[in-house]
């Protein structure tokens, strides 16, 4: 290997979004280009990891080149390699603010360069010039806010296609929707050999003054939890009339998803399917997880429900990972974020037409998640459990009283389908809790015995 490539081999374990830790490589490739040629340089590189399993990932690394060390950007260092001229220091571009004012001048002249294609929206102003903050919290991808007017998102991991971010904020562009934040434009990159270009990046307006709806939701309960004589309903702080505005705004998405994108009614076969790789991963969770063995036999015979339902379900393009860490309210009402799906899933099943009961059910374990966060410090406290069915069960009922009466499927706790998912959201929270948080793992636990009870 170069002593770039060795450079980035040792560097890119140790980085949040690279999603191969703990897997034995068996090679790493780099192939890259310079986006700009300024002080400090910006180059572009993809770096394909194959793994002794035979898998393989891609990942897209911007680096910022130096010719002398920045020790304002220690934290954001990758290496150095010997140049003709010296030694080059190369930092993490998406962390270097003087290194990210190319992407949006590229965006705004619709550029080519190398492999790179820029494809503005040319619906709204670009912040050309300006520098690009990096979003410390982010996971799976890395975005920059420029200023109060837009964001940046950068897709780390590479695959053929066009990411369902930007194919459903483009469709729901057109159909006018209120309830997403505006696609500005979008980055994307030819394939090496000869599929589909990967999406690199999207642009969106940025909405600096909007409220995070999970730290929203934890707020009413942190309210009703400080009130011991009040119900839910008679706290200042309460979320249900939020709830009930985003279950309509839920629904007014799914609706313009549907009219805009392709739909299909669901099959005996598509049942079928989705009940196999629910049982599927029931019975891989319970190897990791032996507390789930109560369960086992309720949750199956509920799977072996949806292969059987007579319930009517269109499918559509759905969201595929919605929670309350999704949506945003603004002064004007619900955002909804982040349509990737999940990232951990390939991006083919990512795009495939599926169920709303998904996000529904996603929003749902949401609500229940809010209420019992804070029971881990506290999980035999009676006043503590009652306080957090209560307002679980009021928020869950109002975001599906705004969802049916915006137009929606008509939304019942009798519906074995929706169950069915929320059960399977659960099993996944079971098997991340017991990898990762231990202490949390009664929540998903406990709203097992609720599901698997028909309540």
């Amino acid at each position: 290997m170069s002593a770039l490539t060795d450079m980035l081999a040792d560097w890119m374990p140790g980085q949040r979004w690279f999603g191969g830790k703990g897997r034995e490589w068996a090679g790493v490739t780099e192939e890259g280009f310079f986006l700009d040629q300024s002080d400090p340089a910006l180059s572009v590189h993809r770096v394909r990891v194959e793994y002794t399993d035979g898998a393989s990932d891609t990942y897209l690394v911007p680096l910022s080149w130096r010719s002398a060390p920045a020790e304002e950007l220690a934290g954001a260092f990758v290496g150095a390699v010997s140049g003709s001229q010296g030694e080059n220091y190369a930092y993490d571009a998406m962390r270097d603010r003087d290194a990210t004012v190319p992407w949006l001048t590229h965006l705004v002249a619709a550029s080519t360069v190398g492999p790179m294609r820029f494809h503005p929206a040319g619906v709204a102003y670009i912040p050309e010039g300006l520098p690009g903050d990096v979003i410390s919290t982010e996971q799976s991808n890395t975005s920059l806010v420029y200023g109060e007017s837009a964001i940046l998102k950068l897709f780390r991991r590479l695959e053929p296609g066009l990411n369902p971010d930007v194919e459903i904020h483009d469709a729901l562009r057109q159909a006018e929707n209120q309830h997403i934040a505006g696609l500005l434009g979008y980055i994307e990159i030819d394939d090496p050999n000869g599929l589909e270009p990967a999406t690199v990046a999207m642009l969106q307006t940025f909405l600096p003054n909007a409220s995070d709806g999970w730290r929203l939701a934890t707020s009413s309960v942190r309210d009703l939890y400080a009130e011991a004589d009040l119900h839910a309903d008679e706290v200042g702080g309460d979320f249900a009339g939020e709830s009930e505005r985003l279950g309509e705004a839920t629904a007014s998405v799914h609706a313009d998803l549907a009219s805009v994108l392709p739909t299909e009614p669901a099959d005996r076969d598509w049942y079928a399917a989705v009940a196999g790789q629910m049982s599927a991963r029931l019975e891989a969770a319970l190897a990791i997880v032996p507390d789930l063995a109560e369960h086992a036999d309720a949750l199956r015979s509920l799977y072996a429900a949806v292969a059987g339902t007579t319930e009517q379900v269109v499918r559509q393009r759905v969201h595929g990972d919605l929670h309350l860490g999704q949506v945003l309210r603004t002064t004007t009402g619900w955002i909804v974020l982040d349509f990737e799906g999940e990232p951990a899933r390939p991006l083919a099943e990512r795009r495939e037409l599926d169920t709303p009961l998904r996000d529904v059910a996603g929003m749902l374990r949401s609500f229940d998640y809010a209420a019992r966060h804070m029971l881990v410090e506290q999980p035999d406290d009676p006043q503590r459990v009652y306080r957090a069915h209560e307002w679980a069960e009021r928020n869950r009922r109002a975001f599906c009283e705004g969802y049916s009466a915006a137009g929606g499927l008509t939304l019942s706790s009798d519906s074995a389908l929706l169950r069915a998912f929320e059960a399977d959201k659960a099993v996944y929270e079971c098997v991340y809790e017991a990898r990762n948080r231990p202490h949390w793992l009664m929540i998903p636990l406990s709203s097992l015995s609720r599901l698997t009870a028909g309540r």
